[in-house]
């Protein structure tokens, strides 16, 4: 927790008189207390120390959050472990620590923040005051902070760090969370998230300076400060202009008399999608009305996240039957994400996976690629990535055309960082994503970008109708020719690391000590990988080629019918998630039957290695 600081306003003898009996909560009680300026979340823990609550105190108060795949993200109120005004400070501190000594050009080149439009009232928390108390730690200490007049996507924020070539940036986001989280998401000066070291270093250097500094608490500063900035109108502009790299049949957007509709998900996502549109030639998606505008109680869905499908989607799928629109787009929150629906000819709609979007959107990119390169270009200077918890379905296509595709760990971190690298060294990109919504179309912003992915899906339907073909049309084609590639993914919900835990730790020793299993079920396992320890029984030394990361669970089987299987816990949520796809090869082509087999080995992984009624997990669809 760092040394206690002065004991600030708190009446000792107070404190004294209500001791818990424990002295490092005593400690962390008086801390909170005394560097706590929030009345609301300062409340919470005088109410919890008045009432006895010391249990409740000690899971506040004796513990720290830690980046995890997206940075720092944990439920609003007070406490050590929680996202409120004094964990941001004391966060912001340690990154001011860490990039003063990094960077030697610090204080000249600047930081950026952004933040969406979450909020909270128990705590007076919202997105908002936690991106200008992030700005108040940087100003305070002389360096310049491009800080954002407006909620802004989250793209904007790397976007903005490569174009003001500033050190880092900061977003202050949950993305698709609950209405209850918040978060705080740090970007590299490649425009990346952070990766390790950077995460554990940051730590470090949190824990070294937890007392808020002079200044920090002065949020005001964002408004008196010469040193700030608002980038807002150069940061949309260039953005806007940057956006038409990507866009490859402007004269066919312009004619066409396709509709699309919409949906920001009570988050940031409208006004940029529709300045999107107009930059590719469309006419303005139709907004959903209900949706429209920013809501951190996200009163019209149970969950602001597009990826749980039709039953969020209810809204903008009506609207669209009323306006005969065949399109749907729905950005999650922070608009980093994209789900896309399409009506089919019986009038139902599909909504696309991840991976089904995936094989589109590589398909496309390539196709446009291949007309628009000069005569010199190689194919094999061009890659596209998939984190290995996706889809195969990019690595069959790269095959077949010759181009390079790579493989990272989960989270866009990874990817981001790996596009840089392979930038430096004179690589294209073209297209790379994540099988939860997450797509990166060129490489403008080295993050997942749902504005961008919007506007390519709507100029791609536009394309496909002038050769009579749907989006669900051309994925069968996708198919057809680089072979079916059905995948399924889903989650049970366990609130007991222990529990977690106790999983993993029997499949690293299932039938003896240190041995994985050799079938599951009926099922041949032909390979394991498993990112935790580094151990991968498909090289000829063992060792995984991607990188160990051991603060999370995760196991890969590859199997030799050709499905590969993956379970992982969630950097954000108490989830252990299952991934499993059945990769066939072009000939293979009965669609049922592959899909009858995925689906027999999914329950003879959850049966054999989950065991979900002995282990007390709860199931997604509860």
């Amino acid at each position: 927790m760092g040394e206690c600081g002065a004991p600030g306003d708190v009446n000792s003898n107070v404190l004294v008189a209500r001791s818990t009996g424990d002295a490092q909560l005593d400690k962390a009680v008086w801390q909170w207390l005394s560097w706590d300026k929030n009345q609301k979340t300062k409340e919470q823990i005088e109410s919890l120390l008045q009432n006895g609550k010391h249990k409740e105190l000690r899971d506040r108060l004796c513990c720290r959050l830690t980046f995890g795949t997206a940075g720092l993200r944990s439920a609003m109120g007070a406490g050590f472990c929680y996202i409120n005004d004094l964990t941001v400070i004391q966060s912001t501190q340690g990154i001011y620590k860490y990039l003063e000594r990094c960077f030697s050009d610090f204080k000249q080149r600047g930081f950026v923040v952004g933040y969406d439009t979450r909020g909270q009232v128990t705590s007076n928390c919202s997105s908002k005051k936690l991106a200008k108390l992030t700005a108040a730690v940087l100003l305070a200490k002389d360096v310049p902070v491009y800080f954002f007049s407006t909620y802004v996507p989250t793209p904007f924020v790397p976007y903005a760090v490569q174009q003001l070539k500033a050190v880092a940036g900061v977003m202050i986001t949950a993305s698709h969370n609950r209405k209850e989280d918040n978060g705080y998401k740090v970007y590299w000066e490649n425009g990346a998230q952070i990766t390790s070291p950077h995460d554990k270093e940051i730590i470090k250097c949190i824990e070294e300076c937890v007392e808020p500094w002079n200044g920090s608490w002065n949020e005001n500063l964002v408004d008196t400060s010469p040193l700030r900035q608002d980038p807002l109108k150069k940061i949309c502009d260039c953005y806007m202009e940057d956006l038409k790299k990507i866009c490859y049949h402007r004269e066919l957007n312009v004619q066409t008399n396709l509709k699309f509709v919409h949906t920001s998900f009570h988050g940031v996502g409208h006004d940029y999608v529709q300045l999107a549109f107009q930059a590719f030639g469309f006419q303005p998606p139709i907004p959903v009305p209900e949706q429209k505008d920013p809501d951190p109680d996200f009163s019209t869905v149970k969950c602001p996240n597009p990826e749980e499908g039709e039953s969020v989607l209810e809204l903008s799928l009506r609207l669209a039957e009323k306006e005969n629109a065949k399109v749907v787009v729905a950005t999650d929150p922070d608009a980093d994400r994209l789900a896309v629906a399409e009506q089919q000819e019986n009038g139902c709609w599909k909504v696309f996976t991840g991976n089904e979007l995936a094989a589109l959107f590589g398909w496309w990119m390539f196709s446009c690629w291949k007309e628009n390169c000069s005569e010199d270009a190689d194919v094999k200077n061009v890659y596209m990535l998939a984190t290995t918890v996706s889809s195969k379905i990019l690595r069959a296509i790269a095959l077949k055309e010759g181009f390079h595709f790579e493989e990272t760990l989960p989270g866009f971190k990874w990817i981001g960082s790996r596009v840089k690298d392979l930038q430096d060294n004179g690589k294209e990109v073209l297209f790379a994503f994540e099988e939860s919504i997450g797509f990166m179309c060129g490489t403008s912003v080295l993050d997942k970008d749902g504005v961008s992915a919007a506007v390519v899906i709507a100029e791609m339907a536009t394309y496909l109708e002038g050769k009579n073909l749907t989006l669900a049309q051309k994925l069968i084609e996708i198919y057809e020719t680089y072979g079916y590639h059905i995948s399924k993914t889903s989650y049970f919900l366990c609130y007991d690391p222990p529990t977690i835990k106790r999983i993993f730790e029997k499949l690293r020793n299932f039938d003896a000590p240190q041995s994985y299993p050799k079938f599951c079920g009926i099922y041949n396992i032909l390979h394991v990988r498993d990112i935790t320890t580094g151990y991968d029984s498909s090289q000829p030394n063992k060792k995984s080629v991607l990188p160990v990361s051991k603060s999370s669970q995760m196991i890969t089987f590859t199997f030799q019918n050709g499905c590969v299987a993956t379970l992982r816990t969630s950097g954000t949520e108490p989830k252990i998630k299952y991934y499993a796809e059945m990769c066939a090869l072009p000939e293979q082509s009965d669609r049922t039957v592959l899909e009858e087999e995925l689906q027999q080995l999914i329950e003879a992984l959850i049966e054999n290695f989950l065991e979900p009624d002995k282990n007390g997990l709860i199931w997604r669809s509860a």
